[in-house]
């Protein structure tokens, strides 16, 4: 399983993927999770199972969307209270049911 997390600089969302990381491995679940800034999202979409994007940056759903879709990656926007609250296990629980796992 393979998740990118998208936002503006990778900052804030990196402390989440590591809480997410957390979760995967507390769960045996194998998991690639990853921050990278939206501006390289056509870079590294072929590489990923589930995208996802920072709050801060929601607005750029639907050009991800137009990245992402055509090569069969899910794309949603990550909650904002999930992300704020830095709820690692309810972001990973939303990237794998939009993965269908």
């Amino acid at each position: 399983m393979k998740i990118g997390l998208f936002c503006a600089a990778g900052m804030s969302t990196s402390m989440l993927v590591e809480k997410m990381k957390a979760v995967a491995a507390e769960r045996g679940i194998e998991a690639e999770i990853a921050a990278y800034p939206e501006s390289e999202m056509e870079t590294y979409v072929d590489n990923l199972d589930v995208a996802l994007l920072g709050p801060q940056v929601k607005y750029l759903l639907s050009k991800g969307k137009q990245i992402c879709e055509p090569k069969g990656v899910p794309i949603d926007v990550i909650n904002t209270i999930d992300y704020g609250m830095m709820n690692g296990a309810k972001v990973f629980d939303h990237a794998m049911k939009l993965a269908n796992k």
